[in-house]
Order: C-alpha cells, then sequence, then structure tokens
C-alpha cells in the first residue's frame, strides 16, 4: 500500500511523517520516531503498556490507526519530563517505590497524568477508574495509587 504522510503534533512539536494505513500509533512511535518509552505489551489494547495522551485523553495507542492522530496532539512519557525536570507523577512513583519491573509504569504514569489533568482532587475510586485499563504484573497497585494522590497533592501545592 502506498504511503501517507501524517501531521500531528508531538510532545509540543510538530511533526510530519510517512506512515502506511495499516500502521497502529503505537508502532509508528516506537518504531520510526524511536520514542520506546511507549511499551507495545498485549497489542489488544488490554494491558495499557502503551497508553499516551492523545488530544487530553488517555488512549491505548495500539488500538489506534496511526492516520487518526492526524492533527491531533499526543504526548508520550518522553514529553512529560525527565532527568532534571521530572513531571510530579514521575517523582512520585520513583519516591514511593511504585515503580517495580517498570514495564507498565509508562503507561499508568501517562493515564495518571491524563487524571490528574482533569481533577487536581482525586478520589481513591476516580484513580482506580484511571488505570483500570494498566495492568501491573508486579502487583503493585497500592503504591501506585499512594503515588497519584502525592502527584495530586504536590500538583496543588504548585498552583
Amino acid at each position: 500500500m502506498s504511503s501517507k504522510i501524517l501531521k500531528f503534533t508531538l510532545n509540543g512539536e510538530p511533526v510530519e511523517i510517512a506512515v502506511s494505513p495499516e500502521d497502529m500509533l503505537v508502532d509508528v512511535l516506537r518504531d520510526k520516531l524511536e520514542l520506546t518509552g511507549t511499551k507495545k505489551g498485549c497489542g489488544k489494547g488490554e494491558c495499557g503498556a502503551c497508553t499516551i495522551i492523545m488530544d487530553g485523553e488517555a488512549v491505548n495507542s495500539c488500538l489506534v490507526p496511526a492516520m487518526k492522530a492526524m492533527s491531533a496532539s499526543v504526548e508520550t512519557i518522553e514529553g512529560i519530563g525527565g532527568p532534571g525536570k521530572f513531571h510530579p507523577v514521575q517523582e512520585t512513583f520513583m519516591d514511593l517505590g511504585a515503580i517495580q519491573c517498570g514495564f507498565c509504569t509508562p503507561g499508568m504514569i501517562m493515564s495518571s497524568k491524563a487524571l490528574l489533568d482533569k481533577t487536581t482532587s482525586p478520589t481513591s475510586q476516580e484513580i482506580k477508574k484511571a488505570l483500570a485499563g494498566n495492568i501491573c504484573r508486579c502487583t503493585g497497585y497500592v503504591k501506585i495509587e499512594e503515588a497519584v494522590m502525592a502527584a495530586a497533592e504536590k500538583m496543588r501545592e504548585k498552583q
């Protein structure tokens, strides 16, 4: 099949890239743009390892045909912070030991950030709902929920 040009905003920067109509967004991010923080787990939208934020919503990028990102704003784990300037969610995940093997962590952080972008004082139930599509095989859910609560508090203090 012939390539199409996909234009979108990625981590605040404009991107133009040739993609095949059958390409999924997770593959474009990982293989073509080399943003490997977005993990490809199940490829069926069941594990949440590939979670990104697209137009303000947490989505499983393995379920998004790449061309659906046309003109969209996409955030990946690489775009929300890193050494020297971590996002509060990243900081609290590290500080509170919410990272175990690390495979699910980028997806958990992106789902958490999407929630905290919408509500600065989430309830425990709201956190559980926001993270329901993310699987942690190490069963670190208690520490993950604590980290999201702590990140919310940290973000409120900065306002």
